[in-house]
């Protein structure tokens, strides 16, 4: 989108045609428009690719006349991540280091008072300030600029809370590591508590987030988010009050897109030890990916009454049931050992000519196995291969429990 092209867009004509082809193939409208120099074409047609990517990650947002930018909106938070977020952070006033498509801004701007807005981008800032009008959403103030040189002109205290997601792409290269992000809040970490006394730092999900007190002496809890069994961000909770030498409380939060139920699961380093089963029992269960990535399946298992099939991953075994467990459910039908000359025999007496394949600590890919053994994929049939509680490699022929099929399964 050009500033031009953004002008136009504003056009009410322009506006009632995005309406009224709100639900056109956008290559479709470019080609049956193709020609119309009077119409910004290019334009409403990425709009409309946009608005209909954001009827799934915006889903009461995008009720509004909002207008986007791809990347932009590619890179915002979703609704459901962005209002955990802003059920973590309320108070008098903040301020969104962040900037782009403003998502956690407009969800901020409902638990403060007052929330600051700062985008580099000149076009942004004024497509997330039409955006804002069109939300009804009076309470922010939108500020163009680089957000740290913005930040140091607010003097101490202005703030209650400070939330940045620093930018992890520059020049095309993408990057996890908080030094390499901007703003470097590793650099900034002092600055930053300054101005507030709380700041939230939203980090990639692929970040390590072991020796992260080194680099943030004041963060004093790890939030790993996940929405639908995809790990979406982590959150890094910082207090200007909190001692270098204090713990750091690790939380994995699995959200669902659909509902509001939130499950967490939260412990500190080495909480609990990891309990190996001696075989695996009548029931497989695979933590979800949050509570895996903050290295906490062994504290669930401990809590749920779970022991581990070896030491080295993270699929856990019992006898029994385990209701409204944080991840996924299956009925193990059989365990055998992995041979590669009589698996095709275990494969034919099963009857198993697809399946969905996982595999963890073991010496072949997904990839390498499905070729071996063509076999197609499925939704309720799983080999998970593995290794046992001896280290050899071992195969699990397990299905799916789904929600509501549960009781079929476990009869």
């Amino acid at each position: 989108m050009t500033p031009s092209e953004f002008q136009n867009l504003l056009n009410p004509d322009i506006q009632a045609l995005l309406a009224s082809h709100h639900s056109s193939d956008p290559a479709v409208f470019a080609m049956q428009f193709h020609g119309r120099k009077e119409l910004p074409v290019r334009a409403v047609a990425e709009q409309l690719a946009c608005r209909q990517k954001a009827v799934k990650k915006l889903p009461t947002l995008s009720q509004h006349n909002l207008l986007y930018t791809p990347l932009a909106l590619e890179q915002s938070s979703g609704e459901r991540t962005a209002a955990y977020k802003a059920s973590l952070l309320s108070g008098k006033r903040a301020i969104d280091l962040s900037g782009g498509m403003g998502v956690d801004t407009m969800f901020l701007a409902r638990t403060f008072q007052e929330v600051v807005y700062c985008e580099r981008d000149p076009l942004l800032c004024a497509v997330v300030e039409h955006n804002l009008t069109v939300s009804g959403i009076a309470n922010v103030q939108v500020r163009n600029g680089e957000s740290i040189s913005l930040l140091a002109e607010y003097s101490a205290d202005s703030f209650d809370w400070i939330f940045v997601d620093p930018a992890r792409r520059e020049e095309g290269r993408r990057s996890i590591a908080l030094e390499a992000a901007s703003p470097d809040v590793v650099a900034s970490h002092d600055l930053l508590l300054r101005h507030a006394q709380r700041v939230c730092i939203k980090a990639s999900p692929a970040l390590e987030i072991s020796g992260l007190k080194k680099l943030l002496p004041a963060l004093h809890t790890i939030i790993v988010v996940s929405v639908d069994r995809e790990c979406k961000e982590i959150l890094l909770l910082l207090e200007r009050a909190y001692p270098a030498c204090g713990p750091v409380q690790v939380k994995a939060v699995c959200l669902s897109a659909e509902w509001e139920e939130i499950t967490e699961v939260a412990g500190g380093n080495g909480e609990a030890p990891r309990v190996v089963a001696t075989a695996v029992k009548e029931y497989l269960y695979e933590p979800d990916p949050a509570i895996i990535k903050a290295r906490l399946s062994a504290v669930l298992a401990r809590d749920s009454g779970l022991q581990f099939v070896n030491k080295s991953v993270d699929y856990l075994t019992a006898d029994r049931t385990t209701e409204s467990f944080p991840g996924r459910s299956f009925r193990v039908v059989e365990c055998v050992p992995y041979k590669p000359k009589s698996f095709r025999a275990f494969l034919e007496r099963h009857a198993i000519a697809g399946a969905s394949i996982q595999r963890r600590d073991f010496p072949l890919s997904a990839e390498e196995l499905r070729k071996k053994y063509r076999l197609f994929e499925s939704e309720r049939a799983f080999l998970f291969f593995t290794k046992d509680a001896a280290g050899h490699p071992l195969c699990i022929y397990a299905l799916r429990c789904f929600p509501g099929d549960e009781a079929a399964l476990f009869e």
